[in-house]
């Protein structure tokens, strides 16, 4: 018998939608080639451990009708992403733009699911731009809106890794959730329609400086629209656990490598593909973690070919600070608010509402003598001040 943990269980809005998800949730890769029985006792430790949220892509019919009978009599316990343009063809997953095999791929989600409803629905895989504009101005979004409208999906979701298309996307007032690869190997590297070259050989002998800024904007402008994130590729593809494959030649752990990507703006859970209930138990161990085995910072730091010198990573190294500000998210709230024209109002309210501001620093610089990457952040906070106005 699996026994539940002993874990502290925290729940993040997904953007707008109101929905409250586990941090820690579950892809479907796990779920791959797994039995019936295997199925179940997954997503049972899952749930009795406060798991909530699951993501599935894969068409496979045996892995639909495993977990569907897993979720049996707990399907109001779990958040299901399902996607849209994923079938099953000749015992293998490919992605489609073809409406009716999209069509009826969805109504055999439902079926093996055991449901009539997904919360979230989300276009699966779109990276170029002329593959975007194809979905969004033909019967593919005019589907997506119909099963929006007859609630068989709650909210309408794109998955990327082309930060330039989520964008696309997000600014098309029409996407709720955007599901995203995000870890720093690929944080550094440049929009591309090629997903493979975000781990092509070619760039671990490259010099990096600083976030790439279309996936940093991209991050702020979802966090500022209410567009939630789910995060896919936490470990790129396992490459960042290894010293050997890793782009920064310094292995992360599975904790400090899901802590990344939940410190990022917007980001509301990440969804792992544990293959067994001890891998689960791997992921979760974030919640329970010490804060110095969260911190990713000194694996980031002194980096000869990376560097994020004077880049706020929101790692919390400048705490603690003599007048109770937390300087990692007033840096949060001003970049969020330099991504627009003007303040939005979602952004001046939760700066408001923290318990400090950045009118509340006396300049001591204690906390620049203990950042690891070099921020000015007496600077930051006099710049947030100008743009809050306290």
């Amino acid at each position: 018998m699996d026994r539940e943990l002993n874990t502290a269980m925290v729940y993040r809005e997904l953007g707008r939608t109101g929905l409250k998800v586990s941090a820690i949730a579950l892809g479907c890769e796990g779920f791959s080639g797994k039995t019936a029985e295997e199925c179940g006792r997954m997503i049972d430790f899952a749930a009795g451990n406060g798991v909530n949220f699951l993501d599935l892509y894969s068409p496979d019919p045996a892995m639909r009708s495993n977990l569907g009978a897993a979720l049996r009599g707990k399907r109001d316990k779990f958040v299901i992403q399902g996607h849209l343009c994923t079938v099953w063809k000749d015992g293998q997953y490919e992605r489609t733009r073809n409406i009716l095999e999209t069509e009826k791929s969805f109504e055999d989600l439902l079926k093996r699911l055991e449901t009539d409803f997904i919360d979230v629905g989300m276009i699966h895989y779109v990276d170029a731009a002329q593959d975007f504009q194809e979905i969004f101005s033909g019967p593919l979004i005019e589907y997506a809106m119909k099963l929006k409208k007859s609630g068989h999906i709650h909210y309408l979701g794109v998955s990327s890794h082309n930060p330039e298309v989520a964008r696309l996307a997000v600014e098309s007032g029409l996407v709720d959730v955007l599901m995203f690869s995000i870890n720093p190997a690929y944080d550094l590297q440049p929009p591309d329609e090629v997903v493979e070259k975000l781990w092509a050989e070619e760039n671990r002998s490259r010099e990096y400086c600083n976030f790439n800024p279309e996936r940093e904007n991209l991050y702020s402008l979802c966090a500022s629209l209410g567009v939630g994130i789910d995060v896919m590729k936490v470990y790129a593809g396992g490459d960042l656990l290894s010293a050997e494959r890793s782009l920064f030649g310094r292995a992360f752990t599975p904790v400090q490598a899901l802590n990344y990507a939940l410190t990022r703006p917007g980001v509301a859970a990440v969804m792992t593909g544990c293959r067994s209930v001890e891998e689960i138990k791997s992921a979760l161990a974030w919640y329970s973690a010490a804060e110095e085995e969260k911190d990713y910072a000194g694996v980031l730091a002194g980096l000869e070919r990376c560097s994020w010198q004077g880049k706020c990573m929101y790692c919390g190294h400048c705490a603690p600070c003599p007048r109770h500000i937390s300087v990692a998210e007033v840096n949060k709230y001003l970049a969020l608010a330099l991504a627009h024209d003007e303040v939005p109002e979602t952004v001046m309210e939760h700066y408001r509402l923290s318990a400090s501001h950045a009118s509340d620093c006396i300049k001591c610089g204690a906390c620049e003598k203990r950042c690891p990457f070099g921020v000015p952040v007496r600077e930051k906070m006099d710049r947030a001040v100008n743009v809050f106005g306290f």
